[in-house]
């Protein structure tokens, strides 16, 4: 922002308080230049205008998606179609989204070549299943079918001994 500053030999009462109201003068100019700009910000702008960004780029808010999950999947709607389409893409997607690690495995042995995996952590799956399915459906690749598997983290322990033990091999012949 712009700070008005007056030389020294114009101070005094009378010019401190013009001084003041030129300022806030000027700020308020400089708010109303900024708010076109807010309107087609996903992140700022009313839900009415953020309902037409959306629609321009082809984004449909699912039933029960909390508004800062649809501000930002509006807002990366461009970037993530750019995205779509590759394993490594889809992890980004992913991470922007919220969803955070993901592992991705693809052609398994043993399975239909055209299964992709999806390893997610039993609370990223329980927190996004209709995020988890608008993304894969949007942004996932096409004749591919997605299984979602979980994955639990489990603490093992294991120690080390030292065990000392000697072995002898005896052989007798006639």
């Amino acid at each position: 922002m712009l700070k008005l500053k007056l030389p020294f030999w114009l101070g005094g009462a009378e010019l401190t308080k013009l001084k003041a109201t030129a300022q806030s003068w000027w700020e308020k100019v400089e708010q109303w230049s900024h708010w076109p700009l807010l309107q087609l910000d996903p992140e700022h702008c009313p839900v009415a205008l953020l309902n037409l960004i959306a629609w321009q780029r082809d984004i449909t808010r699912f039933r029960g998606e909390p508004e800062h999950l649809y501000r930002l999947r509006v807002k990366f709607a461009f970037i993530n179609s750019v995205d779509a389409g590759s394993t490594a893409g889809l992890v980004r997607i992913l991470r922007r989204l919220g969803i955070g690690y993901v592992e991705i495995e693809e052609r398994l042995p043993g399975r239909d070549w055209d299964i992709v995996q999806l390893n997610l952590s039993d609370s990223q799956l329980s927190d996004n299943p209709d995020l988890l399915r608008v993304i894969v459906q949007q942004y996932g690749r096409t004749c591919r079918r997605y299984d979602f598997v979980t994955i639990t983290p489990v603490s093992l322990q294991v120690a080390m001994v030292d065990f000392n033990d000697d072995q002898q091999t005896l052989i007798a012949s006639l």
